[in-house]
């Protein structure tokens, strides 16, 4: 899929500041060059493996670009200077060119902020960006720190208000190092305490956005970690455009293809996706119970269907298995699929992709923390004895080879998905 990115004069990309737009943002210049191998970095929230496997899915089905690789550097407890002394080591195992960041969770040491803190955190995040500059890495998104959970952040150091405020000063950080290097920048942090606190009144306090512990969301807040990312990376959230003619033939734009149809039917072919949610529309453990408090469809996954010659003042749209009523006026301006229908035909193949993507990243966990990062530990014995070179060098063409057998499976599950819509004048 080829998408048409329009361009910000200003090489920053500020990612996630506003949550619920009121008209389409222009797309960023796109941080994803050809071939580009992605390295999502972080703490435990990333080692969750949640909003990196919705950033790998997006990448590969809703953006259409198989060229693109992604590793997963998640690790439980960690701090920007603890990734600044690893990212060497580790990083060289997967070699990427884009990286996203996201630290500060445990940075701000869960008390209420002082300068002290906020000069750590620069001096180490200052430590991270000169490292990936070292491997090479020409694309970063320097991602703030998320948020504590409003009613379940419960620490002797800091109330949810304090924490998050300490997480606010060290977004700002994150801020201005983005700026001051001409990097991306995603705010993570402005997109999940502005959406928590929409969520909350329309769900109530006990809906959890960062998770019940306070620190680590479920599926809903890594959806909007995954959001703050992927603007960040640039993508234009086109998927696609489907054109039903009711006097004419149907057309599709944009990784979509008209097999046939007629009489205000078109069969479709797509091999390009739009993005899925599971059907709980309360629970925190749901992406599609977040969805009304943010702009994620709206940002990030546009798949329209227009409706020409319609002579009715509204018509029925039949989608897989679900219908719906709309005006001519929208029908003729253009629907969000993906916005409008709580199911949809590409959710069997959505969910099988997120399988797959779960256990390729469960491999890149233990390969990372249980064997690749121990290399530093023998740097001597690899430097004076060839023969333990050697068998170094084996056991991570090993591992590599295994990941990258994983990575084969998930491609296998980008197959086109075949589709029908059907629109019915009513009169």
């Amino acid at each position: 899929m080829k998408l048409k990115l329009r361009f910000f004069a200003l090489p920053l990309l500020l990612a996630g500041l506003a949550p619920v737009l009121s008209a389409r943002e222009p797309a960023a210049v796109s941080q994803l060059p050809p071939n580009a191998r992605v390295a999502i970095i972080g703490d435990s929230i990333t080692e969750q493996k949640q909003y990196s496997r919705y950033i790998e899915a997006y990448l590969l089905a809703c953006l259409g670009r198989q060229d693109i690789k992604v590793f997963q550097f998640g690790w439980g407890g960690e701090t920007a200077g603890g990734f600044a002394q690893r990212a060497i080591n580790d990083l060289t195992a997967f070699n990427p060119t884009v990286a996203t960041l996201c630290y500060g969770m445990n940075d701000g040491r869960y008390v209420p902020f002082a300068d002290a803190i906020g000069a750590d955190y620069e001096k180490n995040m200052r430590l991270v960006l000169a490292k990936l500059q070292e491997l090479g890495v020409k694309n970063v998104v320097v991602g703030s720190p998320g948020a504590v959970d409003t009613k379940y952040f419960v620490r002797a150091g800091a109330t949810p208000a304090q924490y998050n405020d300490n997480l606010a000063h060290l977004r700002d950080i994150d801020q201005k190092l983005a700026l001051e290097s001409k990097n991306a920048f995603a705010n993570v942090h402005d997109n999940m305490v502005s959406v928590m606190a929409k969520a909350k009144a329309g769900l109530g306090d006990e809906y959890d956005v960062c998770g019940r512990d306070g620190v680590h969301p479920n599926a809903n807040g890594h959806l909007l970690m995954a959001q703050s990312f992927l603007k960040g990376l640039g993508v234009s959230g086109d998927i696609g455009e489907i054109t039903v003619d009711l006097k004419g033939a149907g057309s599709a734009i944009g990784g979509h293809k008209v097999l046939g149809g007629k009489d205000g039917t078109v069969e479709l072919e797509s091999a390009t996706w739009p993005f899925c949610f599971d059907g709980n529309p309360v629970g925190s453990g749901s992406t599609r119970s977040i969805l009304p408090y943010t702009s994620f469809n709206q940002d990030l996954n546009r798949l329209v269907l227009k409706v020409k010659n319609l002579d009715a003042p509204k018509a029925k749209v039949t989608w897989g298995t679900e219908t719906k009523e709309f005006t001519k006026e929208q029908l003729t301006a253009g629907i969000n699929l993906p916005a409008e229908f709580a199911k949809t035909p590409f959710d069997a193949a959505f969910q099988g992709l997120l399988g797959a993507l779960g256990a390729k990243q469960g491999y890149e966990t233990p390969m990372i923390k249980g064997m690749i990062t121990n290399f530093r530990n023998f740097a001597e014995d690899i430097k004076t004895d060839a023969e333990f070179a050697a068998a170094i060098s084996t056991l991570k063409q090993k591992m590599l080879a295994k990941q990258e057998k994983l990575d084969a499976q998930v491609r296998t599950k980008l197959v086109p998905v075949k589709h029908t819509l059907k629109v019915e004048p009513v009169r």
